[in-house]
Order: structure tokens, then C-alpha cells, then sequence
């Protein structure tokens, strides 16, 4: 039995995460499919044509009396007829007859295994097919599959099936991305165009536009901001008929991850492939709320695994939630979030870990919008339980934290800034050795920025850092060297920020130096030692 996480309004959710695919299904059931030419070309039996004849008569009827005939004949149609439309109508059938009762995977199952026949590769295969309605309803029923009954996907199937959402998910929010921006481009030349002669309103340079235009101008952004895809990008049409954009199926794609990572067996095989950073790549663009919502779910039913919920900051979590908490608006996506961030306390068996999470969400100001959340008033009693448990755990952090804890978290994170503790001396001359720590994990942290980032922030201040590290710790210089910082440091000289250039500068330069101090010592003592021994020569003579 698989191990599954079931949760309130369930149903609703899966309604409006799909409402593409429901619209279209909607379209798709009141087609009538000719059976018996299929049957008289050899297409079908004349056992599955009798089956399914019977079953777009009477379903429920003939599904009682002939459960197992019912099964076969739908396995067998979805594996050997091709064209689109009749498969999408196959595919219709078969999840409404899931939907109407869960228990009938396991009749899939039972049925399927004692036929010898494999259920999941014909539906499988279908993810490679053009037809976007068929490739998402196809990955719902997988999911449903896998995630009702009491099998669970065999794992090289789970692993093709999981990497699937992951690059659909990625190659559907690029395409939105794409949209957007050509929506942007579009606003842009309605204001360039705009300013004429005849205009009534002026802008603050004194060029003139129309009333009208400015309405359009807020209308744009608005649909920018909208929850429906549809307003976003408008329906193509294309032979009379509505075409769909790609990227409207993403919510449909994170509906089926939302199902599969309620399993804890399909949770370590979505973090090896890589599936955590997807998540928080397209959780740091700007997507509509209703997908902030499901990947954001995805995220919390992961932290439900203490392991998992243990090396969550490590994709940079906390940060990300924090920025879309300050600036978002919807309640569900505040209280998913709010419900993740308790996870990531609560979860973890390692208190040190817990630990390191609060800190991290005191770093990203998540405090404060706590107390802005504290002033509101919301009908759902989980968001105040968790405002309250949050701040607590959060102000007792703050008492207990110390300043290496504080840059410790803060290096963690990846987003340095000039928080006072990098200036502090006294903090360098007590804490510089500690970056040695757990073989030097800060320190290889410090050098991973200055090779990957391209914040001039992040640079700078990682440069500083290394640069202090080296001037407090005597064998700083040999140890960088060793990471391969020194190299990349010096890389940094030619960088196109004048900030970047000078922090990598005085780097240098404190790498310069302690040798010189080293040089200088040694010279001191090769001295002294002469100096010791010519006194006894002296003496004799």
C-alpha cells in the first residue's frame, strides 16, 4: 500500500488546476465515435467493439456486469488505435470512470496483471504524441494510477514519468515567460504610439496620450497579473477552431506532481532528478498565483519527509518563499507557505537544522511580515496558528543567535549582502578560523559565488569576505589555493562593476600581504637564529 498524504478539497483543486483540460473534455464527451467502421476495417475486435458500444450506452450498467471485459477493452484501444480524436475520446472516458470512483485503479491493476498485459506503457507512450490534450490527459491518468491503487509505478517507469513533468513543467513556464515578455513588448509600442498631437493627458516628459490608451495600458497589466492564462495570452484560432497555448497545460502538469508527491516513496526519485531546483526556478519568475499555489504545494508535501525537510534550504527555499510572501496577495498562497515554513521546523530530527531554518527566515525578513500578517484577520484558523507558532519560534531564534550563527545562515543562503557582521573586525580577528568548519563549508561556499553568481552584490561581498578570512587566518592563503579561490578571485580584477573590481583588489592585496608578513617573520627569525649563533664564537674568542 502506498503511503499517500489526503487532503481537504481535493477535488475542488483538481477542477480549477485543470480547467484547460476540463473544457476541452467537456467538448470531447459529446463526440460520437463510428465503432463500427473500426470494427469493419479490422481496427477493433468484435469483442471490443461490442464492449465499447455498450459501454457509451450504458457505463455504469455494463461496468458492473463486466468489470474485467470493461478493462481489457480500453487497454486494448488506447495501445493500437491512433487517430487523435478517438484516443482523446478513449482517454475521456477512462478518467471519468477513475474520477467517479478511485477504486477502480485497483480493478486496473488486478485486471490488467492477470491479462499479463502492462499498464502503465501505453499511456506512457502516449506522452510522446503531438496532441497537448492527449500528452496531459494521458500524465493524469498515469498519476492517478499511481497514486489510488495499491501498486506503485515500477521505478524506471516513475523516473521517465517524474523527469516528464519536470521537463514539461520547465518548458511550459519558459513559454510563459516568452509570452509575457511579448506582452510587455506589446504595451511598449501602444505607449510609443500613443503619444501624438491629439492626445488629451500628458506624461511627465510633456508627451501627450490618449485616455483610452492609459485604460489599455492598466488592462495589460492587469491580464499580466491574472490568474487565467487564458486572459494572458489570448486564444489563437486557427480553422474556427480555439487553439490552446502550450503553457496553459502547466497547471495541469503541477496538478499531476501535486498527486505523485503525496506518495513518500515518489519523493526521493523526484529530488533525483534534479526536481527541487526546477521548482524554485520557476517559483523565482513571475507566474500567475494559481501556479505559485501548486508548486508551492508540491514543496510543503516533500517537507513531510524529515530528510527531505532537512536539506530543503540547501535549494534556497526559505528565500525564495520569503520574497513571494512579502509580495503576494492571495490567502491559499500565503497559508501554503506559511504551512511550509512551519514544516521546515518541525520536521527535521536534527534541532540544529531547525535551528539554521529559523535563522534563515529571520535573514529574509520573514518576521517581518509576520507582524504584518498578525494585524490581519483571516477566516482560516491554520494561517493564525501557524503566524503565531512561526513568530515564536523566530523571536526565540533571534535571542539565541549569534553573530557567526547569523553570517553562517546568511552564506548558506547564497544572498549576501553588507550586513554589519561582514565590517565587524572583532568578528573576523574571533570567528575567521571557524570558516574551516566542516571542511571548510563556508569558505568552498564563498568561492562556489564567486564562480556562478552575477549579483555585483554577492561578488563584492564574497571577495571582501575571502579577503578577511585570509588577513585573520595564517594559513589562509595556502588553503585558498587549495579551493582554487585564488584563481578566481584574481579573475574578478577585470570584472565590468567597479565595485566587483575593488573588493577583488583589496583581496588581492591581503593575499599579497599576508606573504609579505610571512616573508618578513621568516627573514625576523633566520636573524634572530644568526644572532644566537655568533654569540657563543664570540664568546670563545
Amino acid at each position: 500500500m502506498t503511503t499517500a498524504l489526503y487532503l481537504p478539497e481535493e477535488n475542488i483543486d483538481m477542477i480549477a488546476a485543470t480547467s484547460v483540460l476540463q473544457q476541452q473534455a467537456a467538448d470531447i464527451r459529446t463526440r460520437t465515435i463510428n465503432w463500427a467502421s473500426y470494427m469493419q476495417s479490422q481496427m477493433i475486435s468484435q469483442e471490443d467493439y461490442q464492449a465499447i458500444s455498450a459501454l457509451d450506452k450504458s457505463r455504469a450498467a455494463y461496468l458492473a456486469q463486466n468489470p474485467s471485459q470493461v478493462v481489457k477493452t480500453l487497454l486494448n484501444l488506447v495501445s493500437h488505435l491512433s487517430k487523435d480524436s478517438t484516443i482523446q475520446y478513449i482517454l475521456v472516458l477512462l478518467d471519468d470512470l477513475l474520477q467517479e470512483d478511485r477504486s477502480r485503479v485497483d480493478l486496473f491493476h488486478e485486471t490488467a496483471g492477470k491479462l499479463k498485459q502492462c499498464i502503465w506503457g501505453p499511456f506512457l507512450n502516449l506522452l510522446n504524441r503531438q496532441d497537448g490534450f492527449i500528452v496531459n490527459m494521458a500524465s493524469r491518468i498515469l498519476a492517478k494510477f499511481a497514486c489510488w491503487g495499491h501498486e506503485t509505478m515500477p521505478k524506471s517507469d516513475l523516473n521517465f514519468y517524474l523527469q516528464f513533468l519536470k521537463d514539461q513543467l520547465a518548458s511550459n513556464s519558459t513559454a510563459y515567460l516568452q509570452e509575457m515578455a511579448q506582452l510587455a513588448k506589446r504595451v511598449q509600442t501602444i505607449i510609443v504610439h500613443s503619444h501624438g498631437p491629439h492626445g488629451k493627458d500628458k506624461d511627465h516628459h510633456g508627451h501627450q496620450y490618449s485616455p483610452n490608451i492609459a485604460q489599455q495600458m492598466q488592462q495589460h497589466q492587469h491580464d499580466l497579473a491574472n490568474e487565467s492564462y487564458r486572459d494572458m495570452a489570448g486564444d489563437q484560432q486557427q480553422d474556427g477552431k480555439c487553439v490552446i497555448p502550450n503553457n496553459e497545460y502547466i497547471q495541469s502538469v503541477a496538478r499531476c506532481l501535486q498527486m505523485m508527491l503525496r506518495v513518500d516513496e515518489y519523493r526521493f526519485a523526484f529530488v533525483s532528478v534534479d526536481g527541487i531546483s526546477t521548482l524554485i526556478r520557476i517559483l523565482s519568475t513571475r507566474v500567475n498565483f494559481q501556479v505559485q499555489y501548486q508548486l508551492i504545494f508540491c514543496l510543503w508535501v516533500l517537507t513531510f519527509n524529515p530528510l527531505l525537510a532537512a536539506k530543503m534550504n540547501k535549494f534556497s527555499v526559505i528565500p525564495i518563499l520569503a520574497d513571494i510572501l512579502s509580495d503576494c496577495a492571495k490567502e491559499k498562497v500565503t497559508r501554503i507557505i506559511l504551512a511550509v515554513f512551519r514544516n521546515l521546523i518541525e520536521k527535521p530530527e536534527d534541532l540544529s537544522v531547525a535551528k539554521d531554518h529559523c535563522i534563515a527566515m529571520v535573514q529574509s525578513k520573514v518576521l517581518k511580515q509576520l507582524s504584518i500578517l498578525e494585524q490581519r484577520r483571516f477566516d482560516d484558523e491554520d494561517i493564525t496558528a501557524d503566524v503565531e507558532y512561526l513568530s515564536e519560534k523566530l523571536q526565540n531564534s533571534v535571542q539565541d543567535l549569534s553573530s557567526f550563527d547569523e553570517y553562517a545562515t546568511e552564506v548558506r543562503s547564497g544572498r549576501l549582502e553588507w550586513s554589519p557582521v561582514h565590517k565587524s573586525a572583532k568578528f573576523w580577528r574571533e570567528n575567521a578560523q571557524r570558516l574551516n568548519e566542516k571542511n571548510y563549508e563556508l569558505l568552498r561556499i564563498l568561492v562556489h559565488l564567486l564562480e556562478t553568481s552575477k549579483d555585483a552584490i554577492i561578488l563584492s561581498v564574497a571577495c571582501f569576505d575571502i579577503g578577511e578570512y585570509v588577513r585573520h587566518y595564517p594559513r589562509g592563503k595556502h588553503v585558498l589555493e587549495q579551493l582554487g579561490g585564488k584563481q578566481i578571485v584574481m579573475q574578478h580584477l577585470g570584472h565590468e562593476d567597479p565595485n566587483v573590481r575593488y573588493e577583488a583588489l583589496l583581496a588581492v592585496q591581503k593575499l599579497m600581504v599576508h606573504n609579505w608578513e610571512y616573508l618578513g617573520k621568516q627573514l625576523e627569525k633566520e636573524n634572530e637564529n644568526q644572532k644566537q649563533g655568533a654569540a657563543p664564537i664570540a664568546g670563545k674568542a
